[in-house]
């Protein structure tokens, strides 16, 4: 296996990575408008995520950093191309830190109320347009000659990649909700049981659709495990939050978006982003990557550097592992 392929591998793991974890964090912020019927209840939901949002931003960061080095065509083309709709997740994820940050610096009702409507609109987008943006990415878009974008913001908003957006946003929701009910207790914990089982099923239907049409499109026989995982492991999750084991419902809805990543970059190898226009005009592993030495280089820092990362992120969720509920909020906090 050539070094291109190995960073095509090492950029889908931590793809992969940063839907697990920031998935269902944007779940919760969803479930801000959709569970929580009061404001200590909507404090419990940012709580439960609140010692680890921003760790989970950091997979973002470290894919984004991967595909500039290993692969700078790849990453010139999509972030020129897809200029508008990058834009936007970075300012909702840039005004999202802030309203974690800033919702309780006053007590005035409104003050609050705004900083709540910005968690939950920008939990919401990102989660839609990472959907939006990949749906594109796998099916294809107009590259030219001289890979680059040749199209506009409204040839992205097709109808594969709209179903895409509806994927990511209801999966990530429920993911958010199996969370939730793992993570709380009392009334809350009850409601977020009851809710997983509607924007699950939701979510089943419209990730069945996207995959399905995935495989027929450009799938294989690798690709087609990797739909059967996901459907299978999104039912499962279902009937073990049914079952009230919330542990096993949040590992298998975790395990329904590992599944679902690695079939999109499945059925992408070995482009990285093809063309509509002409398939010679695709990028690939190859025609995409940085030289032989950068990649090496990378390679030593990535075996230095992931491993601390990962300790560190996992000590987190261990120190913050036990559940909350509104009774845990201090008396300056409940309101």
């Amino acid at each position: 296996m050539e070094l291109h392929d190995v960073w095509f591998v090492l950029i889908a793991v931590l793809w992969t990575g940063y839907f697990f974890l920031e998935g269902f964090d944007f779940g919760v912020g969803v479930l801000t408008k959709l569970l929580a019927r009061n404001r200590p209840e909507k404090r419990v939901l940012i709580n439960t995520i609140g010692p680890v949002w921003d760790g989970n931003e950091v997979w973002l960061l470290s894919a984004g950093g991967a595909t500039f080095a290993a692969f700078p065509e790849w990453y010139a083309t999509l972030f020129s191309g897809f200029y508008l709709p990058l834009l936007l997740i970075l300012v909702c994820l840039i005004v999202r830190g802030v309203a974690f940050e800033y919702r309780v610096k006053r007590p005035e009702d409104k003050w609050q109320r705004n900083w709540e409507n910005a968690i939950f609109w920008t939990s919401l987008i990102p989660a839609f347009m990472w959907g939006v943006a990949f749906g594109n990415i796998v099916h294809g878009v107009k590259i030219d000659k001289n890979f680059e974008y040749v199209g506009t913001v409204g040839d992205l908003l097709n109808p594969y990649a709209l179903l895409g957006g509806l994927v990511t946003l209801t999966l990530f929701t429920f993911h958010g909700t199996v969370f939730t009910a793992l993570k709380t207790v009392g009334e809350i914990r009850e409601r977020a049981r009851k809710l997983a089982l509607g924007v699950g099923l939701a979510a089943a239907v419209l990730a069945s659709l996207f995959l399905l049409w995935t495989q027929v499109d450009s799938g294989d026989g690798k690709s087609l495990v990797a739909l059967v995982v996901a459907v299978a492991s999104l039912v499962a999750a279902l009937i073990a939050n049914q079952a009230g084991r919330e542990g096993w419902s949040f590992a298998l809805s975790g395990l329904t978006i590992v599944a679902a990543v690695a079939m999109l970059f499945l059925t992408l190898f070995p482009n990285v982003m093809p063309s509509s226009l002409n398939a010679d005009w695709s990028l690939t592993v190859s025609n995409a990557s940085s030289s032989p030495y950068t990649l090496k280089i990378m390679t030593w820092c990535a075996v230095i550097a992931t491993p601390i990362v990962m300790l560190y992120q996992g000590w987190t969720y261990w120190v913050f592992r036990k559940r909350i509920g509104t009774q845990h909020l201090a008396a300056d906090a409940a309101h």
